[in-house]
């Protein structure tokens, strides 16, 4: 890379470039102004960043100590727990406090619903999630599984759409109920309600209704095809959905270069900016997708009003964890990625509170950041003070930079409060990660034995304790009507009649939103809102007493079982099978978050929590000697085969079985297993990094 030297840094020109040319101009914002800034941001808070990662490390090397020098005794929950208070794992419980987050959108504050999370590096993803605002329920259910069977015309299979007819009448039932009878006698487009205060307005011969603060638009035309046979002349039931959406850098990417990172602001921008396009190929056709414009409606009394036409979008940095080769340091060490992340995406927020574009993101005037694994309250802090420094830089009041907490370190949880109290006056978000929260479970505790099978820990007392006290402690800092509570991801896009079954959990905890990996799974996530109403939940939860530290704390060992030689190999081979169907596609194609088969050929989407889990589960039964390493490398290799086979449609695949030695795939994918006890938190980043860095360097120079 050609680096540019600016103050002291050394800055790849790609970056200087995109900033100069593409983020400042309309923010009022000197180059020379940004760039004194960002280094003296940089001197100010790398040497912090770096003292803290070796906090990390320090308490880490002490559990680990503590759990060798009494290995293979019962943990003493009492001396346990003095002793993570010691090491100052675990810090004391703030005072009651409330927190204070002013110029809060609606979305975030005081509605419900569905959360999206896509990469930041696919275009035409991030168009599908910011217009999943609005989705068509009919459409939802017609094609996928939510309903039993499928479509078997090749065009419009009437016995499937009356299917659909039925299930979204009975749907309006619930959430609209009439005066009298049912939506499915309805023989007009005037429908007599329970509550009239439900009918909120009218677009032509739409009708627009709200229930628990999310619409409903029942989509009356006679002329459309399954309007033209319906008694009431509906066409569609379209839901207001995907209230919000976290547009990731971190998890679902795979962005280790400078390349990388200008590719991700850029589509940042397009989204600030309103001016994002995708061109594709879709029945034979090219396609451009752009931002869809708000809505307009008639209220009763005939007054004209606009609802947002997309979803309100967060950004999710990554870590304190990563550093970048994008900007180098005055020692020409690499910079730590996040705060480059933070300055940069905050930057590119400004054209939205600007208005330089055509669309407004935050009608409030806020930008949302969601910052992940960050280890306990001072990490937290950390965060708090860095957003000053930035609102500082680009001329911000302060907190007008609000931070989304990432619920998904053990060290986080258990102080929770804390680090909450630690950015009261920005917080919007708490979030349990169950996935990263799992994997840093099994890191945390590594020597303390051989860790439950996989499946097994999700029957664990410290998760139902984990999910409970998110929700409890978010109520008890004054969540409701200010902040979301949320949970996590449906990670299986296929299985939506299972989401329908099972999601509405969520809701039903008190939570304010929870994670879904599509807009089909937004839209029909979004009648469990219809169903529960979380501010009424929320109501009903806040005089529980928060769930006790000792569940949290309780380590899922498998306490001495014995597992037989085949209940052995089929752990290592799930894990081994799901690490490397994932890791593949990261290091050989770039490709960050998929749907990726697993062991069963059902997909599932997968991230980097994902495979933190798996590869921390095979790294801590090698250590504890429940498995051999030959054991594990046959494992890997017979997987590398079925992965491969999984794989095979793909032109632009790159088989593993048979060519391990030279596969930098596969040898990523050992790496993270053998090499795991010793990797920070058990965090794959550095090793999908470097071999991923790798692989772009060898398709540079062997194409």
């Amino acid at each position: 890379m050609t680096m540019i030297d600016k103050h002291g840094l050394q800055l790849a020109q790609s970056l200087v470039r995109f900033v100069e040319d593409k983020a400042l101009p309309g923010t009022g914002i000197a180059p020379e102004a940004f760039w004194t800034g960002l280094a003296d941001i940089y001197a100010r808070f790398s040497p912090r960043n770096a003292q803290l990662l070796g906090v990390r490390d320090e308490i880490q090397e002490r559990i680990d100590d503590w759990h060798r020098a009494r290995a293979g005794q019962p943990i003493d929950m009492v001396a346990y727990t003095a002793f993570l208070r010691e090491i100052g794992y675990l810090v004391p419980e703030p005072p009651p406090f409330t927190i204070r987050p002013t110029n809060v959108d609606a979305e975030v504050a005081l509605l419900a619903g569905p959360q999206l999370v896509v990469p930041v590096l696919n275009a035409r993803f991030l168009l599908n999630a910011a217009n999943a605002r609005w989705g068509s329920l009919y459409d939802s259910l017609y094609g996928s599984d939510a309903l039993p069977g499928t479509a078997q015309l090749a065009g419009y299979d009437p016995a499937r759409g009356a299917q659909v007819v039925a299930w979204g009448r009975a749907f309006l039932d619930e959430a609209l109920p009439l005066v009298r009878g049912s939506w499915a006698g309805l023989a007009d487009d005037q429908p007599e309600l329970a509550n009239p205060s439900q009918y909120v307005g009218r677009r032509g011969a739409s009708r627009l209704f709200r229930n628990n603060g999310l619409h409903i638009e029942v989509i009356f035309d006679r002329e459309h095809p399954i309007g033209r046979s319906d008694n009431a002349g509906i066409a569609d039931i379209v839901l207001e959905a995907a209230l919000t959406t976290i547009v990731d850098l971190e998890d679902s990417v795979a962005a280790v270069d400078a390349e990388d990172k200008v590719a991700a602001y850029a589509n940042w921008l397009g989204l600030m900016k309103g001016d994002l396009t995708a061109e594709f190929e879709k029945g034979g056709r090219r396609v451009t997708r752009a931002l869809e414009p708000d809505r307009q409606y008639e209220a009763p009394n005939g007054a004209s009003f606009t609802l947002p036409g997309r979803s309100l979008l967060f950004v999710r940095n990554v870590g304190h964890l990563m550093t970048t080769p994008a900007v180098l340091l005055a020692d020409g060490g690499q910079a730590p990625e996040g705060i480059l992340d933070g300055v940069v995406t905050s930057l590119l927020a400004l054209h939205d509170l600007r208005r330089t574009g055509g669309y407004s993101n935050s009608r409030a005037g806020s930008i949302y950041i969601v910052k992940p694994k960050m280890h306990g309250p001072d990490e937290v802090a950390f965060t708090n003070d860095l957003f000053d420094a930035i609102e500082d830089l680009l001329g911000l009041a302060r907190h007008v930079i609000k931070v989304g907490v990432m619920d998904e370190e053990r060290r986080t949880s258990a102080n929770l409060a804390a680090c909450i109290e630690a950015v009261k006056d920005r917080i919007v978000f708490i979030n349990t990660g169950f996935l990263d929260r799992t994997g840093d479970e099994m890191h945390t505790s590594m020597h303390a034995g051989a860790m439950l099978r996989k499946g097994d820990m999700k029957a664990s007392d410290w998760i139902a304790a984990y999910e409970d006290r998110n929700v409890q402690i978010g109520l008890a800092c004054g969540f409701s009507g200010q902040a979301q509570i949320g949970k996590g991801m449906w990670a299986a896009p296929d299985r939506m009649a299972d989401m329908l079954e099972q999601k509405i959990g969520h809701p039903r905890t008190g939570a304010s939103t929870a994670w879904v990996p599509s807009p089909t799974a937004a839209t029909l996530h979004a009648t469990h809102y219809h169903r529960v109403d979380v501010a009424a939940r929320q109501v009903e939860r806040r005089v529980e007493p928060v769930a006790p530290l000792d569940k949290l704390l309780t380590i899922p060992l498998a306490g001495g079982q014995n597992w037989s030689p085949e209940e052995v190999r089929d752990e290592l081979e799930n894990n081994a099978q799901g690490i490397l169907g994932y890791v593949v596609r990261w290091v050989d194609q770039g490709v960050g978050c998929s749907k990726v088969p697993d062991i069963h050929d059902v997909g599932l989407m997968e991230d980097r929590a994902t495979l933190r889990i798996s590869s921390q589960h095979m790294a801590n039964w090698l250590l504890h000697g429940v498995a051999t390493a030959a054991e594990a490398d046959a494992a890997l290799s017979r997987m590398a085969a079925k992965v491969d086979a999984q794989n095979a449609d793909d032109p632009a695949y790159r088989p593993m079985a048979g060519r391990e030695a030279e596969s930098l795939a596969f040898q990523a994918a050992r790496a993270l297993v053998f090499q795991g006890v010793d990797q920070p938190n058990g965090y794959t980043e550095p090793s999908l990094h470097r071999f991923r860095a790798m692989r772009k360097e060898q398709a540079r120079t062997r194409p």
